[in-house]
Order: structure tokens, then C-alpha cells, then sequence
């Protein structure tokens, strides 16, 4: 099941298929269990790369797990 166009979005975003799927695999192992949420990230990333409030390279870092932001206090 689609929840959303987010394909429409990344291609208005002007992101390569192959960054795409990076950034698809990065927020389907943050949501492995939850379709409708992993879709309405990449939704709001396309978005947010489309209309400048972030780059395509900030949304493919990884986000930091719990041990590094321990480690850094």
C-alpha cells in the first residue's frame, strides 16, 4: 500500500534514483516496522530538499545513534 507520492516530490527535488534509494534504506532502518511513517519521512525529506531548507547530503548523513551522543558529553 502507498500512503504517499513522495516520488513525485524527489523528482521536483531533483534527486539522482540512486541517492534516492540511500535515502529510502536510511529512514526504513529508522522505521522497519511502520510503512505509513518511513513514507511520510521520506515525504517531508523530499520536501525539505526540494524547497531549500536542507541539502541532499545533510539527509543522507545517518543519524546518530544513543552511544554516540553519549560519548560526545
Amino acid at each position: 500500500m502507498k500512503y504517499f507520492d513522495y516520488e513525485t516530490v524527489a523528482r521536483e527535488a531533483k534527486i539522482p534514483p540512486k541517492k534516492m534509494k540511500r535515502l529510502v534504506q536510511l529512514v526504513r532502518e529508522e522505521f522497519p516496522k511502520d510503512p505509513l511513517m518511513r513514507e511520510l519521512h521520506i515525504l517531508r525529506a523530499c520536501m525539505a530538499i526540494r524547497d531549500g531548507h536542507i541539502t541532499l547530503e545533510d539527509a543522507l548523513k545517518p543519524e546518530p545513534s544513543q552511544a554516540d551522543a553519549t560519548e560526545t558529553k
